[in-house]
């Protein structure tokens, strides 16, 4: 059977982009891409990049109040969302002509439109056109979940926070996990009053229990208004902004409320079931080990299969399916000890297990050290950092390394490297500490502070 395209690939983000390039420009295959919104996806375009330049943003108020402790002569004046909303649009949009670049050169012919499935080698677009391909790629990544409560259509989700018009003087922003934590701390350092509710009863749930207390309570020493076993009962629109109710009968009005209680995989009418592609509870569409579907001739990468919802991941996955389809190298997406890291302020960085996952498999060493960064230190600040190993105790294998502190996702990618590589503890000791920096911390702690 003759087809339109070798391989047809729905989606334009990071994982679909990575498959499209490599296929096309590495193996000749003949590759469309159709994206209904930006090309880059939710990492470029809405999530990573611009959370972190407003990350960066965020931090030079802090800065500049350590640089008077240091004898500078620093007048900081207010925030400026006007100036700085437009060249974060000039950054975007920069990104985004380099990813279309960078198909354009691979041969990839893209589609801005939206693409959905007819059948198993099918694809209809809403321009009306349809075309057929040998194999079909799905990687459409995800989208934020908004719970169903009265007057929730009031709120804004990490979608359109980059959108707005003019920053807000007070928010409440709904949620536990990392994107709720790390925008509480970013409009906490633009000067806006932030207040976070989770219904839980400690944020960033998942994460190493000592690390995420450490992350909770220096944001709240730095000024966020954290309030945990807390959620929205019902939000309405008042004179001065929008009046929440809490679970507990509490109100108070802010200027916006900001939803970040989680994201589901963006399945929703693709004609996925009609296909035969078998979709999980939460709408992720469920692939093997090489990221196939029940139907031969469709994969899917990424945030879509809710397995490790990370970019780094979603390239690495589109990747291995090239191997595996095109290159005729059968590779599985490696998902063992991936580090990652949480752009709150301090960040947390992490790579393999939690100590609580350690100690269910068996006896461990742990290793802790808590103190004040010298160069905080010296500014008259309290934040403190946070370095942890769990350590198996009949191997001495490092199982996992915890980093609260500034710059912990710049270190938490190094020390993953030996993580990942098998080192042990004695590793670690025999490794000269580089002086006088924080992670020098990671190679001085002799004795277990706890074993278990």
């Amino acid at each position: 059977m003759s087809f339109d395209y070798d391989l047809f690939v729905i989606g334009g983000g990071s994982g679909g982009v990575r498959a499209a390039r490599l296929a096309s420009g590495e193996t000749g295959a003949k590759v469309g891409l159709a994206e209904e919104y930006r090309m880059g996806g939710t990492c470029v375009i809405r999530g990573c990049v611009p959370k972190k330049l407003m990350v960066f943003a965020s931090s030079y108020s802090g800065m500049m109040e350590d640089a008077a402790s240091y004898g500078w002569d620093v007048t900081a004046g207010d925030f400026s969302w006007s100036k700085f909303r437009p060249q974060l649009d000039t950054e975007l949009n920069r990104l985004e002509n380099a990813y279309r670049n960078t198909l354009r050169n691979a041969g990839v012919e893209a589609f801005d439109a939206r693409a959905t499935l007819k059948d198993a080698h099918t694809v209809s677009l809403s321009t009306g056109e349809e075309f057929t391909a040998k194999h079909i790629l799905i990687a459409t990544g995800g989208r934020p979940f908004t719970p169903d409560v009265p007057g929730a259509e009031l709120a804004i989700t990490s979608n359109e926070v980059f959108l707005l018009d003019e920053l807000p003087k007070s928010i409440l922003i709904v949620g536990g996990g990392f994107i709720a934590c790390e925008f509480a701390c970013i409009m906490n350092g633009l000067g806006v009053q932030a207040t976070q509710f989770y219904r839980g009863p400690q944020v960033l749930r998942g994460f190493d229990d000592e690390a995420r207390s450490h992350v909770a309570a220096q944001m709240v020493e730095n000024g966020v208004d954290l309030r945990v076993n807390t959620d929205v009962a019902s939000l309405e629109k008042v004179d001065g902004g929008i009046k929440v109710t809490a679970n507990d009968g509490s109100e108070m009005v802010v200027d916006q409320v900001m939803y970040a209680t989680g994201r589901v995989p963006n399945t929703g009418n693709m004609g996925l079931e009609e296909a035969g592609v078998e979709v999980g509870r939460k709408g992720e569409i469920v692939v093997d080990d090489f990221s196939q579907t029940k139907v031969p001739s469709i994969f899917a990468v990424g945030d879509v299969t809710d397995r490790i919802n990370l970019t780094p991941v979603a390239i690495r996955e589109g990747a291995a399916f090239v191997e595996t389809v095109f290159k005729g190298n059968p590779t599985k997406p490696d998902h063992e000890l991936v580090p990652s890291a949480v752009f709150t302020q301090p960040e947390l960085g992490t790579v393999g297990l939690t100590e609580e996952e350690a100690a269910a498999q068996g006896p461990i060493d742990v290793y802790v050290a808590t103190f004040r960064g010298m160069q905080t230190l010296f500014a008259g600040r309290q934040d403190k950092v946070l370095m942890k190993l769990v350590v198996d105790q009949a191997s001495q294998k490092v199982l996992g390394c915890h980093i609260v502190a500034d710059h912990a996702g710049e270190m938490i990618q190094l020390a993953g490297i030996a993580v990942k590589m098998g080192a042990t503890k004695a590793d670690f000791d025999r490794t000269v500490a580089v002086h006088p920096t924080m992670a020098e911390e990671l190679v001085t702690m002799k004795a277990p502070t706890r074993s278990t």
